[in-house]
């Protein structure tokens, strides 16, 4: 209940009170009291199987229960026991009595009382006996004054139900109105909450914040900004046609969002060493520390600089130098000159390799004339690496995430959508190194990574980053093939 209430907040929206269905158990027993004396409501003593084997199905009529002519008192008395806690859990139902023969199966004598003693979070141990979906909706609707009730398309069937009971009662104002619209879908997503529990439950991910879940918990552990949600929201509308949305429009969203908002930071995630040979030592011999003035911004002039560090040892990603380099690779290798972002040009003139022959250090010479990334004798080169200061760096871990589900519409083969789930959906880099400013970062602050996309700070945990969203914008090839 309170994640509701903070959820809803986080999504920029203040309700002028917050109402629990719990608020109106005494209203909503008195009106059974009352549909039970006008003999519109049974108590049943025929458990949960046998009531769902007797519902019957489509074209196939329903059964009687044996209990459905009870007399008014005999029901009443039974649902005052219930309502003293009397009977133990799973004993007797109060069901509406309709027609067990109805089209919609939701009229079959649908239950509106079900015995359970257990503790509720805003009525305590007060009621023994709890309504059903069906019977709190429309009435609490009318309690609250409600004129429209907005539900998605699978409580269509309900509403003749809905407006059912409401026909019974006494109410002193016009009855509300249920109205039903298609449910949000996206492909690689589920939204059954009896699946996505399964996956809390059984420990495939971390919990309902899980930055995988497609829950707001979820999306906002992740990074995703309310604003790019509301904005996807508004974009894409209102229907009455069930429809899935592809989850590339929803990051192009996300991206754009963040590009404007989001500050920018160098981290190395499968850090390699740089040496550069030839950098200056002071007296002391100790390494000369150089320090640039970086944009926080380039989209937000007003967020001003920061001071990056800059020494002859360096962190670059491993993909940034190749020993052989393919054809048409343009980054770091023997003899290849490269500039590092804001600061200067590097080539590399030799590699140190451990025991395996892996590379684990790459050797380089700089160009002091090419301060700030630029040469004065105009030479061009083809390719801008960023890079993190060995000294100053520190340690981190970042999680990298993949679809939570292989393919555009979980279960569309199987019928299951677990047996879809993506083993993969999580990697864990560990020792990550991040420039020395990602160390003041604000929980749940999401930065750029420059050249490796949107990465958030984790609101709990400190040291640890999760990848929002890269920085490819993967909607326009969507589009392309569609």
């Amino acid at each position: 209940v309170e994640s509701i209430v903070d959820d809803i907040e986080w999504l920029g929206f203040h309700p002028v009170s917050v109402c629990h269905a719990s608020d109106y158990f005494g209203e909503l027993y008195d009106w059974a009291e009352l549909l039970v004396g006008q003999g519109l409501a049974y108590v049943d003593d025929q458990d949960a199987e046998t009531m769902s084997a007797t519902r019957g199905s489509f074209g196939v009529p329903g059964v009687d229960s044996p209990f459905r002519e009870r007399s008014p008192e005999e029901n009443l008395d039974l649902l005052r026991r219930m309502r003293a806690g009397e009977f133990p859990d799973g004993s007797r139902v109060l069901r509406a009595k309709i027609d067990m023969a109805h089209e919609n199966m939701q009229m079959r004598d649908p239950v509106m009382y079900r015995i359970r003693h257990a503790h509720h979070h805003n009525t305590g141990d007060a009621w023994p006996i709890y309504p059903t979906y069906d019977w709190a909706h429309g009435q609490s609707d009318a309690i609250e004054g409600t004129t429209h009730s907005l539900c998605t398309l699978e409580f269509e069937s309900h509403r003749p139900l809905y407006e059912w009971f409401l026909n019974q009662l006494p109410l002193t104002s016009a009855a509300p109105k249920q109205r039903e619209f298609a449910r949000l879908e996206l492909t690689h997503t589920i939204t059954s909450k009896r699946r996505l529990r399964k996956l809390v439950e059984e420990g495939v991910v971390d919990g309902w914040d899980d930055p995988r879940m497609p829950t707001l918990r979820g999306l906002r552990r992740r990074g995703y900004p309310a604003t790019a949600l509301r904005a996807f929201c508004d974009a894409i509308g209102i229907t009455k046609t069930n429809s899935r949305k592809a989850i590339e429009e929803l990051e192009s969203y996300v991206r754009r969002d963040l590009d404007r908002s989001s500050r920018r930071r160098m981290a190395v995630l499968h850090p390699l060493k740089l040496v550069l040979t030839n950098w200056p030592t002071d007296e002391a011999g100790d390494p000369v520390v150089e320090y640039f003035d970086l944009a926080n911004n380039p989209k937000d002039p007003d967020d001003g600089t920061r001071p990056v560090a800059f020494s002859g040892q360096l962190w670059i990603e491993a993909e940034d130098f190749a020993e052989v380099p393919p054809p048409k690779y343009f980054r770091l290798s023997p003899g290849r000159e490269v500039r590092l972002r804001g600061a200067y040009f590097v080539t590399a003139t030799d590699v140190v390799k451990d025991l395996d022959g892996r590379v684990v250090q790459v050797n380089a010479t700089y160009d002091p004339a090419t301060r700030g990334g630029d040469s004065p004798d105009g030479r061009k080169v083809k390719s801008t690496m960023h890079w993190v200061s060995a000294p100053h760096a520190w340690d981190a871990t970042v999680n990298l995430y993949d679809r939570l589900f292989t393919t555009d519409v979980p279960g569309a083969e199987t019928g299951e959508p677990l047996d879809d789930l993506n083993p993969a959906s999580r990697e864990a880099l560990r020792g990550a190194k991040l420039e020395a400013a990602l160390a003041d970062v604000s929980p749940g602050e999401v930065l750029q990574f420059e050249r490796l996309g949107y990465f958030a700070a984790d609101p709990e945990l400190p040291g640890l980053f999760h990848r929002t969203v890269g920085l490819r914008d993967e909607w326009a090839a969507v589009q392309k093939r569609g």
